[in-house]
């Protein structure tokens, strides 16, 4: 760590671990603020992070959702407030990780502390008299829980456009909400000529390219052997976790791919995307503005449900609430997602300086803070 003279306070992040997206954001912001500001983030996996630039840390705490073998037995039976999301008696790896952070704020007394995501760590923020960002996800977060967080937080941080705003979200939230559509991209998208090549797809082949999240478990593959015999015409391609089925008679114009780093360049080259509506997912498909099907996988609080919905409502994409599961069915929806394309309507919803205004709007939020200018060195592309 760098020895910046008259620095500021640090600040700090949490960072959940399950998924792509919460990493991807925080090193993209993080890159993006002064090189003289601190930053401590605290996660359960310190390997999951892109690079970061100088003046950042990671410390690892225990996972706040995962048993350890620890636990005291027979505290399951005590119900859990309704204040509360994930807060089980007895696990000694919740009380290590709270008390890390709680220690901390009494020790370096920050400037500000972001949370993505945990309703517990962003109430623990404030009772700890430590101002916090909360980030704001898609969902039905109605509950005492998700309130406590949001009305008690200094400012909330959506990593996408204001289009897709839930409509039951209440003018005070969107009074403190900064919209930052694309955060947490990296890169431009590229163009599909560029990324065929580098795969070494035929640029007059018809693919499509069935993308899921990192946060779960995958798709069956069973509807996409449907779809690639529905159109034997077309390249089908996955990628991600994908749990094959016995009966899938799947053939050859389907290829699995799995966990692969080309997952931006198989998004460009596609001509139909099929997705699941992670935040990460959803940027990378609407930076390359492609018909796009999109069928919420699994999450709390209906996370993905919420997320598909606010993407129909916003015109750029096809909502299904499940894959389709014949033939005609597949058929159908190919050409309704491409009726409904829109050139240009996805791209608009990304903003290539998300993470620069987001930064700078972080920083308002520290009004006792000293006037920094924004510096590009040491910053890692």
């Amino acid at each position: 760590m760098r020895d910046f003279p008259h620095a500021p306070r640090p600040i700090g992040y949490f960072v959940h671990h399950q998924g792509r997206g919460h990493a991807e954001r925080c090193a993209s912001l993080v890159n993006a603020l002064p090189t003289e500001q601190e930053v401590v983030i605290f996660c359960a996996r310190n390997d999951i992070f892109p690079a970061m630039r100088d003046n950042t840390s990671v410390i690892k705490v225990p996972s706040l959702f995962e048993r350890s073998g620890q636990e005291r037995e027979g505290l399951d039976a005590v119900a859990t407030p309704e204040t509360l999301h994930c807060a089980p008696l007895g696990w000694p790896g919740i009380r290590r990780a709270m008390a890390t952070m709680a220690q901390w704020f009494d020790t370096a007394d920050p400037s500000l502390m972001i949370c993505d995501v945990s309703a517990e760590i962003a109430q623990l923020c404030r009772i700890c008299s430590v101002p916090h960002v909360k980030i704001l996800q898609h969902g039905d977060r109605s509950d005492p829980g998700h309130r406590a967080a949001y009305d008690g937080a200094v400012g909330l941080l959506a990593p996408f456009a204001s289009q897709l705003a839930q409509p039951d979200w209440t003018e005070t939230m969107l009074g403190k909400t900064h919209f930052a559509g694309g955060l947490g991209l990296r890169t431009e998208a590229p163009s599909k000529e560029d990324a065929r090549a580098r795969l070494g797809l035929d640029a007059h082949q018809r693919v499509a390219l069935v993308l899921s999240g990192g946060g779960g478990s995958g798709w069956s593959s069973a509807p996409f052997g449907v779809a690639a015999r529905a159109l034997p015409d077309w390249t089908w391609i996955t990628v991600g976790a994908m749990q094959v089925d016995w009966h899938g008679t799947e053939g050859r114009n389907l290829v699995h791919k799995g966990w692969i780093d080309t997952v931006s360049d198989h998004i460009a080259a596609a001509d139909l995307v099929v997705s699941s509506t992670g935040n990460t997912t959803c940027a990378e498909v609407m930076a390359v503005d492609r018909p796009w099907i999109v069928v919420p996988e699994w999450r709390y609080f209906d996370e993905q449900v919420e997320k598909a919905r606010a993407l129909a409502r916003a015109g750029v994409a096809l909502h299904l609430d499940h894959m389709p599961s014949s033939a005609g069915a597949w058929r159908i929806a190919v050409a309704e997602a491409h009726d409904r394309h829109r050139p240009g309507a996805q791209s608009a919803l990304i903003n290539l300086d998300a993470a620069i205004e987001a930064g700078s709007w972080l920083q308002s939020l520290i009004p006792s803070s000293p006037s920094l200018k924004h510096k590009h060195e040491g910053i890692v592309a």
